[in-house]
């Protein structure tokens, strides 16, 4: 089965979790089961970082994990690659959100950064405090401030910010993907969930051809662009419809199952 092994990469939000209250369904759990018993390696890859991939996910096996846009990669539970943006542009980007009037939070792998120093606390901070460790980077003292770095962040701009000028230099720094309830998440501009594909399948000597990515929406797409065969979920985003291989159904609707039924995969 070795020279068969296929290597299979899933996001999580509407490829393996429903949509609130977010469940896995039996189906895609046990289509999972049967893809590890006929010797094919799955992975998450998300644009969450480690901390906050849910327990839900966790608990189920996966072989390993792509996360934060492939910042970090673990296999069998060990760290294989890590990178983080440069503290001195952690802090040239929060000082220009606080001057942009434009909220955000931070993510690392252990934790959850955010800046009461800005105009405004993102709601979801809130929210994350009951699940992660969650900092306030404005209380750092100088030493602290002066080494901290994050991998990623997601930044919320509105009416009243000066989007222009942020837009500008995001551009310019990190990679920018715009999500439907107008949420900016950014991240390292030379790492994707894509490179996270290419590290894995040179480390297992497993041709790209043999890269199977299961997704849904345009943070997605970089990764199914680049995977031997990209799935797009039933509702997923239509923007990325004609760079997949194949549209199976719904998570809710048996998605998983029908699109490894459908590879052969099980």
């Amino acid at each position: 089965m070795e020279n068969n092994r296929k290597l299979l990469f899933f996001d999580i939000d509407k490829t393996l979790l429903t949509p609130y209250p977010w469940t896995v369904p039996d189906s895609a759990k046990q289509a999972l089961k049967e893809a590890r018993y006929n010797g094919h390696l799955l992975f998450i890859n998300s644009g969450r970082t480690y901390t906050m991939i849910p327990e839900i996910i966790k608990e189920m096996g996966f072989d390993g994990y792509v996360c934060g846009c492939g910042s970090q990669i673990y296999m069998n539970e060990e760290l294989l690659f890590s990178s983080s943006i440069p503290n001195p542009l952690c802090r040239k980007t929060t000082e220009l959100l606080r001057e942009c009037r434009i909220p955000a939070f931070f993510e690392r792998p252990d934790k959850i950064l955010y800046d009461s120093s800005s105009c405004a606390v993102p709601e979801t901070v809130q929210k994350l405090k009951a699940e992660v460790i969650v900092e306030d980077l404005a209380l750092y003292p100088p030493e602290t401030y002066n080494h901290f770095t994050f991998d990623k962040f997601l930044a919320f701009p509105s009416a009243d910010s000066d989007m222009e000028t942020f837009r500008k230099f995001a551009d310019e720094h990190f990679l920018c993907f715009i999500h439907e309830d107008k949420a900016w998440e950014l991240t390292q501009k030379n790492l994707s969930k894509a490179t996270g594909i290419r590290f894995l399948a040179d480390r297992l000597g497993v041709p790209v051809k043999d890269t199977y990515a299961f997704g849904d929406s345009t943070n997605d797409l970089l990764m199914l662009q680049f995977a031997g065969n990209s799935i797009a979920m039933g509702d997923s985003d239509p923007l990325i419809l004609p760079h997949c291989t194949y549209q199976t159904t719904n998570i809710e609707d048996n998605g998983i199952a029908n699109a490894l039924k459908h590879f052969h995969l099980i």
